[in-house]
């Protein structure tokens, strides 16, 4: 039987653009006309999806919408999704620092929070002032904050400044302190968004190891926000994707973090491209990645040979040297490698220009990658940039009876050269 720590009901959000309240005294008047005869707030039934990259019709926009979830004790739920998508909104709403416009939230235990860098912190007081002010603040005894405050120091690696205010501390600093006390709070539910990017790495580093710890060791539980998505997959067990406000997805964190880096879409092995990557010098026309003899539209297969396809017009008639480069990530977001074209017999002409570069078979592994663009010009200075141009899949191609049936460790296969001499 599952054992249900937290359970999110029908959560919905509503904000007014502009001004804090209604704005008009006919809201005000019409909001209270309703409640008296006990009828649903009218303003319920309006206002635009949370898309903030549209110009809206209404005055009143859902931040959330219809958010509904269960969290299992000990569980690590990663919540990912672009800026804007409502993560914040829906933390604070856990965190019970606002309340939700509908719906309900359902816990069991004490939750700690850490939303914001320092939040509760007062500059004039000392690292060690504020441990006790923040302790209390997210719920801790004095003689809780007492047994843990050699602990909480250590960990935060402010020994040297721990009696220095804060108003001194660099953002680093501050992010270390406010994550320790919350670490050592011992609370049923931690909930964290985005502290760790304001960390060096090796604070990173120890801080996933004690969410670690925290949930598995322990078996308390943690809800993880994050644009880091290597640390969202090495600390979560399950994602939420959430999109304008709603949740787009909710499954194992893998296909969690692959659903989110591929745009929300399927992935598409051809591009063709309009005004925006057009400049006086060049237009790019298409790019395209297929197995060769097959069609772009075709799944990609390890086992097969790669052609990625370039097609591109130089508009100078010139003697200036133009090339184009490749850089390779992974879903990770990690680079790969770098590639390009410049030797003689692949130098780009004036007019239209197809441009062919050729992986060999079994040279990727199976994944999810993606390409950025780089136009040079003299093989020094890139004058056009366009990062994630293209995203592809490579998948699994099979392999032959006997050989390790799996994905092996790593993103690319190359094939040596191997010498063996017998005496």
């Amino acid at each position: 039987m599952k054992d249900i720590i937290l359970k999110a009901e029908n959560i919905s959000k509503q904000y007014r653009l502009g001004q804090v309240g209604t704005g008009t005294l006919s809201h005000d008047l019409n909001r209270w006309w309703h409640q008296i005869r006990g009828k649903e707030d009218p303003y319920l039934k309006i206002g635009d999806v949370n898309d903030r990259s549209t110009k809206g019709t209404s005055d009143y926009v859902w931040a959330l919408q219809d958010i509904n979830f269960e969290v299992e004790r000990g569980e690590v739920l990663g919540i990912i999704g672009k800026n804007g998508a409502g993560k914040s909104t829906l933390l604070k709403i856990l965190s019970k620092v606002t309340a939700p416009t509908t719906g309900s939230i359902k816990s069991r235990g004490r939750i700690a929070s850490l939303l914001e860098v320092g939040t509760g912190f007062n500059g004039e007081m000392t690292g060690r002032e504020n441990i006790y002010l923040n302790g209390a603040i997210l719920g801790m005894t004095k003689k809780e904050i007492i047994s843990k405050l050699d602990e909480i120091i250590a960990f935060s690696g402010c020994e040297r400044y721990i009696d220095t205010p804060v108003k001194r501390y660099s953002s680093g600093m501050t992010v270390r302190l406010a994550f320790a006390v919350a670490a050592f709070l011992e609370p049923e539910i931690l909930v964290i968004d985005e502290v760790l990017a304001v960390g060096d790495a090796e604070f990173q580093k120890k801080a996933i190891g004690k969410m670690q710890d925290i949930s598995k060791g322990e078996g308390r539980t943690v809800l993880f926000v994050s644009h880091n998505m290597a640390a969202v997959k090495s600390l979560c067990t399950k994602g939420i994707v959430m999109e304008h406000g709603k949740i787009k997805l909710i499954e194992s964190i893998e296909n969690a973090v692959s659903y989110y880096l591929s745009g929300d879409s399927e992935v598409i092995n051809q591009k063709i491209f309009s005004a925006d990557c057009e400049t006086k010098e060049f237009k790019l026309e298409k790019i395209l990645i297929n197995n060769t003899g097959k069609s772009s539209n075709e799944p990609l297969s390890e086992n097969d040979q790669i052609e990625l396809k370039t097609i591109i017009t130089l508009k100078e008639n010139q003697s200036t040297n133009y090339q184009i480069t490749y850089h390779l990530y992974n879903e990770m977001g990690e680079a790969l490698f770098s590639f390009s074209n410049g030797g003689e017999t692949d130098k780009l002409k004036y007019g239209r220009n197809e441009l062919t570069c050729i992986f060999p078979a079994s040279f990727f592994q199976s994944g999810q990658y993606f390409l950025s663009f780089f136009f040079v010009k003299d093989k020094r200075e890139a004058i056009f940039i366009e990062k994630d141009i293209l995203a592809f899949t490579i998948v699994d191609g099979g392999r032959d009876f006997g050989v390790y049936m799996g994905r092996e460790p790593g993103y690319i296969k190359p094939q040596f050269n191997w010498v063996l001499k017998n005496n």
